[in-house]
């Protein structure tokens, strides 16, 4: 994965995948360089055994191949930087993961598009899962909840055209509230 924005959308995918209500995406950025972001879902959790595999990028739940990197790799990316990392996960419960990386270390990879990214993540899935994004930084925080934003539309899809363009200019604002622009 080129960027940490991709990261997170295949992490979220996971959560997806784990039939997921609800998925809380949060991204914060510290003054001391430290970027990292918290997925947090309602899906089907996982047993330690299963969280374990999870952890390793030889074991995987899919039967498409014998491989999963997306956990993996963002470890690896995340502790290579001397950040960290941390999955808990509870069967029928909801899986939590925290990714944190040192922005200066000079192998951290670049945020990416994050805007693209969580407007992807909204459109894709339009009915369902919700999602919960919160942007933060040390001065200042935004979020957006896709159920009030339903609740205000009514009858009116998400990935409306009008509503898509509004989504993206007030993802685009959160971005340039709390951290400072569109992409890093």
């Amino acid at each position: 994965m080129r960027d940490l924005s991709l990261h997170l959308m295949d992490l979220v995918q996971n959560s997806i995948t784990a039939g997921a209500a609800l998925i809380k995406v949060s991204v914060f950025q510290k003054d001391d360089g430290l970027l990292g972001f918290m997925i947090e879902d309602d899906g089907c959790g996982m047993d330690e055994e299963t969280r374990e595999k999870a952890l390793s990028p030889f074991g995987t739940s899919r039967t498409t191949r014998k491989v999963g990197l997306g956990i993996p790799l963002t470890r690896e990316h995340a502790l290579i930087t001397g950040g960290s990392f941390d999955l808990e996960s509870k069967k029928g419960q909801g899986t939590s993961l925290q990714a944190v990386f040192n922005t200066r270390h000079i192998d951290c990879q670049p945020l990416g598009n994050l805007g693209e990214t969580l407007l992807t993540l909204i459109l894709a899935n339009p009915d369902t899962p919700d999602f919960v994004m919160t942007l933060s930084s040390e001065g200042a925080q935004e979020s957006l909840d896709t159920r009030q934003i339903k609740e205000v539309l009514g009858e009116v899809p998400i990935n409306d055209p009008a509503v898509v363009t509004w989504l993206m200019e007030n993802i685009n604002e959160m971005l340039n509230q709390t951290l400072g622009g569109v992409e890093k």
